[in-house]
């Protein structure tokens, strides 16, 4: 997709051409009805006319036809120098266009807030990313890798390029701003270092950081991270729960995002639902039967977590409640209390 700049720049050129083309044909007609020229003799003509080149004339010209070639000289001197200065700040511009896009996304970014910034986009923070972007969240990716850019511009995700070590680059990502940091780096010195320095920046930001390590974990919440995620042994979990329990380790991950946009599972705050200076239940909110999504977690102001609920239970202000519904059920919850 060509971006307004490209198309700016196209536009002159083709105007450019337009009037070479123009100037010429107007040179071969007159060159053949003034001197009766051959086609040969009068493209010839215009030919070294416009270029100045200063070879001779095909045969003497009168005195009306001098009078055209004087015209012609100027009219291909301006023509001829601004298809020049159009080609050359073509050429010129072309190399900033990358520069003048990562302005704009720039521009862009310093709008978010309350976002999440992932840093790495290798195979977790791909993942995250993907997940982010089906929960409609705001987030923005770090990589130093110059050579990732481009699979970051295909999937559409706003990003900025540079060593996350570097407290600018983390400015520049808004983590001052940001409510939630994932490091995905593949070394736990560089996730560690990065910890660091986001807590140093921003003291209340969820810290989420991934660790190849057991032995990085405790370092990593040292430093400030909130939650150390071990991929491995996460996986080898999984991989031997298929043997334990299949059936539920299935259903499990049929709770997960099957696409771009299909969500089974929502965490919702109680104050997106209704107005709690009246506190209600689960049962005053009915939304088994307003939205078909069923009620099968909650969390209380303390982040303590209870499983299934009772429908009694009161939803006191900042706490929140995890609902369990195919896509079109979270869906229609998110219509009725106009979340995200």
């Amino acid at each position: 997709m060509m971006t307004p700049i490209i198309n700016f720049f196209r536009t002159k050129i083709y105007t450019a051409i337009f009037l070479l083309l123009a100037i010429m044909f107007i040179g071969v007609a007159g060159y053949m009805y003034l001197s009766h020229y051959t086609f040969i003799d009068a493209l010839y003509m215009t030919v070294i006319t416009m270029t100045t080149v200063g070879f001779g004339e095909v045969s003497p010209l009168d005195e009306t036809a001098r009078i055209f070639t004087i015209f012609l000289i100027i009219a291909s001197v301006v023509i001829v120098g601004y298809a020049l200065s159009v080609i050359t700040e073509y050429i010129l511009s072309k190399n900033n266009i990358e520069e003048l896009k990562q302005k704009k996304m720039q521009k862009q970014i310093d709008n978010f807030k309350n976002h999440i910034i992932i840093c790495g986009y290798g195979r977790n923070g791909k993942q995250a990313a993907r997940k982010l972007f089906a929960y409609k969240r705001l987030f923005v990716v770090i990589e130093k890798d110059k050579e990732i850019e481009q699979r970051l511009q295909f999937d559409n995700v706003p990003y900025v390029i540079g060593n996350a070590n570097d407290d600018e680059i983390l400015i520049k990502a808004g983590v001052h701003r940001a409510s939630s940091f994932i490091s995905a780096l593949p070394n736990d010195a560089d996730n560690l270092f990065v910890v660091l320095s986001a807590r140093q920046i921003n003291k209340d930001i969820n810290i989420i950081s991934r660790a190849s390590h057991e032995s990085s974990y405790d370092k990593l919440k040292f430093a400030g991270a909130n939650n150390v995620i071990l991929p491995d042994k996460i996986g080898g979990d999984h991989m031997a729960s298929l043997v334990v329990v299949p059936g539920l380790m299935e259903f499990i991950d049929n709770l997960s995002i099957v696409g771009k946009s299909n969500i089974n599972i929502e965490e919702i705050a109680v104050e997106k639902l209704y107005n709690t200076k009246d506190v209600k239940t689960i049962k005053d909110l009915d939304l088994r039967r307003k939205t078909g999504c069923t009620v099968i977690g909650y969390k209380n102001a303390n982040g303590e977590y209870i499983v299934n609920p009772e429908a009694e239970i009161e939803l006191v202000p900042q706490s929140k409640i995890i609902v369990l519904g195919r896509p079109e059920q979270i869906e229609a919850l998110n219509s009725e209390y106009n979340i995200h």
